[in-house]
């Protein structure tokens, strides 16, 4: 499975999505009001859904690991519920291409501390430098070093690596290694600063595709990894010897003896492949490596393992199979810290029939497979697979021998042995993180059981989202690389993604709006149909035709009775289908690659849109014909949606920031248009149920209002927006779609480019409102739930609850507490706060002030500890104590 990563959103980026001067503005202008709700977010549970091709465990704190993600942030461990916390959702949409990570590292001297090389793309795509970011609470907050120079978190080679590492001794010493012919480069002040090594001798050559003009292939993928001998070093003394890995066939490994000061090619070693990973057994003295003729992660023909004595300078082969049987390269590669000799490294690039993992007990010397052949195709495994958690991982596929439903998995550069558990061991896939507990059946001749382990990371790209009115689906979803999903309970992983056909990318979905049962999607698949419909409400699918020169989904509209479909594909004309597509027509009037939407209420009016010119077809799709409006943005980066319940009411966003950008309105079937002065940008716009009191259902929109990015609600049709998301939860790019749900006043579902599909649900059950003022403080009834959600030597991370449990709104609050152990406050968020000895005080902000009754406020802060960390047991909310739960 490719991870392409919806380039085409990416490239509307880098031309014009950096902020600008706004458009200009209508005359009477709405009022614009900033204020934020109190919003819960969540994902609506995929669990994986993309490439994981790095996970870092600390070497000193046991069950503290990291994983990272290539589009979508970085992810912390927590083993008490067997889950990935997410630690990038603060990222913003100006600095989007920070939710790639190419690299982790976690301080063994101090294992609060992580560290995070970002950036996505090193080429014009993503618009921004890359940067190292610091954190000294495990990701709960950070800190952030720009670099002169791009990463590639999404870049061909990402799988190799680590590309940034600590100095297991003297830890205000980091490397890194750069792209692009930028060399390594070094920090001797934790991550604050950075210099490049000047005197390495060998900045990389290897490129995937040097004939490739978009630069996406042709980067020289430069410094791939460091690695630290801890045995050359004591105390706080920086660690003598250093190993790098360069992307070059012929001088792969280079290594300092003398902490950095001076550099040399290592003397002996292979050539010819590049060595994708090097990791260091100090126990036996023995630095591994694991190489490819490719940089990876879908590309790879060859490769070797091979074995250096780091005390004689002596190299072995110890490749698990003859090099002319390899038709794929090595890359996941690991050491049991618990056993010395103990090695394992996978078949990265083997995508047919399963990718292979190996493992030796005695160096090298000797391999097992997790799979071998009995008699062909016939496989016996050492394993077995248990994906009832995320059971859409079989694809829905019945193969035949040697291939097996769910496979082992593909594009498995990252493997690891937890360091203080020879039991448990983490790899992951193109779609997911699979591990085992009971890895010790491998060598006893039992069989250890792999599992998904990875529910919290969420990793889906998201392309179009739709919530029906009626229905089992309370959320259908297209998605970049498998496909997309209905969503019956938004707290559990779907039993499987949209299959018959299953495209591997969803591009457009769209339901009927008066008849819901009937659900249409287009999307990309290599040999087959790019379009599919469903009359149960998306449960079962069934596949319609493509007409000719179909190359991909582009986008799809359903007539609001499900008698017809308007089509806009990829490598074709505007066409439409009168029944489920058995046969289109050319639609005339309109122009290939337009975006096509249906109105919601008259099944024979459609929309459409291109180079800023509005669309307009009254018979079905028939006949289009360009509307009068003037004033739309020029380029393509537009979305639209005509509003349930009125004929003619459409709502436009898009644009970029030179030229007309933001939100505009159509009363009478795209003839005229409206801007909103309020709304200096816009790029989605979605519609869910009214709140109570109000006529007009409510607005959501990924926008720049009032100067701040953010995500908006309107529930007076776009005179007055709230600001429902925070700075904590920004999850980098949300420009591709959003929706409100027509049955749940308040909840948003918005797509992320890396995150999956976010939702938000309001505390304001009955709509409306926006912040005040912080007087008077209220005195009415409350309840305190305070949890401790994260907890590390001499450090915590904690959240609180504020609930009104009185019959009046709060218009500002104070709350106060003591802790009982000496505890102290180092950084809150979505609050105000004071210490004085162990008595904390905390408030309001402008925009959290309200709270109705039977709302809730909440806040967090992350503190530190010595000895005990007992929870505080009263609160006062001004002068009454509050219930505490």
């Amino acid at each position: 499975m490719r991870r392409t990563r919806i380039l085409t959103a990416v490239l509307a980026l880098a031309a014009g999505l950096l902020v600008g001067s706004p458009s200009a503005l209508a005359a009477d202008p709405p009022q614009v009001a900033l204020a934020a709700d109190t919003y819960t977010w969540k994902n609506a549970r995929i669990d994986g859904g993309g490439f994981a091709p790095g996970i870092v465990f600390n070497r000193s704190e046991k069950n503290l690991a990291y994983a990272r993600t290539d589009i979508g942030g970085a992810y912390r461990w927590q083993e008490s519920s067997k889950s990935w916390t997410p630690l990038l959702d603060s990222v913003g949409w100006d600095r989007w291409g920070h939710t790639g990570v190419v690299s982790l590292a976690s301080d063994a001297v101090a294992p609060s501390k992580v560290y995070a090389a970002v950036g996505t793309y090193t080429n014009s795509w993503d618009p921004g430098n890359g940067a190292v970011l610091r954190s000294s609470d495990r990701g709960a907050t950070w800190q952030k070093a720009d670099l002169p120079f791009k990463l590639g978190g999404n870049m061909p080679g990402r799988g190799m690596g680590e590309r940034l590492a600590v100095d297991p001794h003297k830890n205000s010493v980091l490397y890194l290694g750069a792209p692009s012919g930028k060399g390594l480069w070094r920090s001797t002040d934790s991550g604050a600063s950075w210099s490049q090594v000047t005197n390495f001798p060998n900045v990389g050559n290897y490129v995937q595709d040097p004939t490739d003009t978009s630069g996406y292939a042709s980067d020289n993928q430069g410094i791939a990894w460091v690695t630290f001998d801890e045995s050359t070093g004591t105390g706080t003394n920086a660690t003598g010897t250093i190993y790098v890995g360069v992307a070059d066939k012929d001088n792969a490994v280079y290594r300092s003896t003398d902490a950095g000061a001076t550099w040399s090619r290592l003397a002996g070693q292979p050539t010819g492949y590049l060595a994708h990973k090097g990791v260091l057994d100090a126990a036996n003295g023995y630095l591994y490596l694991a190489y490819s003729d490719k940089g990876g992660p879908y590309d790879g023909g060859k490769g070797q393992l091979w074995r250096y004595a780091t005390a004689t300078g002596a190299w072995t082969n110890i490749s698990p199979v003859a090099e002319a049987d390899a038709y794929y390269g090595f890359s996941g590669l690991t050491v049991d810290r618990q056993k010395p000799g103990t090695v394992m490294a996978t078949a990265y690039s083997s995508w047919w029939p399963d990718t292979q993992i190996f493992r030796s007990t005695d160096s090298g010397g000797t391999w097992t497979k997790a799979w071998d052949y009995t008699s062909y195709p016939n496989r016996s495994n050492r394993y077995t697979m248990d994906v009832s958690s995320s059971p859409w991982l079989s694809w829905g596929a019945n193969p035949s021998p040697p291939e097996q439903a769910p496979k082992l998995g593909w594009m498995t550069e990252a493997l690891e042995i937890d360091p203080f558990n020879s039991a448990r061991m983490m790899y992951g896939t193109g779609a997911t993180v699979y591990g085992t507990e009971n890895l010790g059946q491998w060598d006893s001749g039992g069989q250890f059981t792999i599992k998904p382990m990875v529910q919290g990371l969420e990793e889906t790209a998201v392309n179009d989202l739709a919530a029906p009115p009626s229905g089992g689906a309370q959320l259908l979803s297209a998605l970049g690389d498998i496909g997309g999903f209905r969503h019956t309970d938004l707290t559990k992983v779907p039993s499987m993604m949209f299959t018959s056909p299953n495209f591997t990318t969803t591009t457009s979905l769209d339901f009927a709006e008066s008849n819901p049962g009937t659900v249409v999607r287009a999307g990309n698949l290599d040999s087959g149909p790019h379009v599919a419909f469903s009359t149960d409400n998306g449960a079962n699918w069934f596949a319609g035709t493509d007409p000719s020169g179909v190359s991909g989904g582009g986008t799809v509209a359903a007539a609001s009775d499900g008698s017809r479909f308007v089509w806009s594909p990829e490598g074709a004309d505007v066409h439409y289908a009168t029944g489920f597509g058995t046969s289109w027509s050319a639609s005339t009037g309109i122009p290939a690659g337009a975006i096509v939407e249906s109105d919601r209420v008259d099944p024979k009016t459609f929309y459409g849109f291109k180079s800023g010119k509005f669309y307009v077809s009254s018979d079905g799709g028939v006949s289009f014909a360009a509307s009068s409006a003037t004033g739309l943005p020029s380029g393509d980066s537009v979305r639209f949606k005509a509003l349930p319940g009125t004929k003619g009411d459409v709502w436009l966003a898009g644009g970029a920031s030179d030229g007309a950008y933001g939100l505009w309105h159509s009363t009478d079937g795209g003839a005229t248009f409206t801007k909103l002065s309020g709304v200096e940008q816009a790029d989605t716009i979605g519609f869910g149920k009214a709140a109570a009191g109000a006529s007009y259902q409510t607005l959501y929109t990924s926008a720049k209002i009032g100067g701040v990015r953010g995500i908006f609600r309107s529930t007076d049709k776009g005179t007055a927006w709230t600001r429902v998301n925070d700075d904590a939860h920004q999850w980098g790019w949300t420009g591709a779609a959003i929706t409100g749900d027509p049955r749940v006043y308040g909840r948003v579902y918005v797509s992320t480019n890396g995150r999956g599909v976010i939702y938000g649900d309001s505390s304001d059950a009955g709509g409306g409102g926006g912040g005040g003022g912080t007087d008077p403080t209220p005195t009415g009834a409350c309840a305190v739930t305070y949890k401790i959600t994260n907890q590390w030597s001499g450090g915590f991370q904690a959240d609180v609850q504020l609930n009104n449990t009185g019959s009046s709104p709060w218009n500002g609050w104070v709350l106060g507490w003591s802790f009982p152990n000496g505890q102290t406050v180092a950084q809150a968020w979505n609050t105000e706060h004071t210490q004085s000895g162990a008595a904390v005080t905390v408030k309001n902000l402008g925009w959290n002030a309200n709270v109705a009754a039977g709302s809730s406020v909440s806040f967090g802060f992350t503190g530190s500890w010595s000895g005990t960390n007992g929870k505080p047991t009263a609160f006062k909310l001004g002068e009454q104590s509050c219930t505490v739960t």
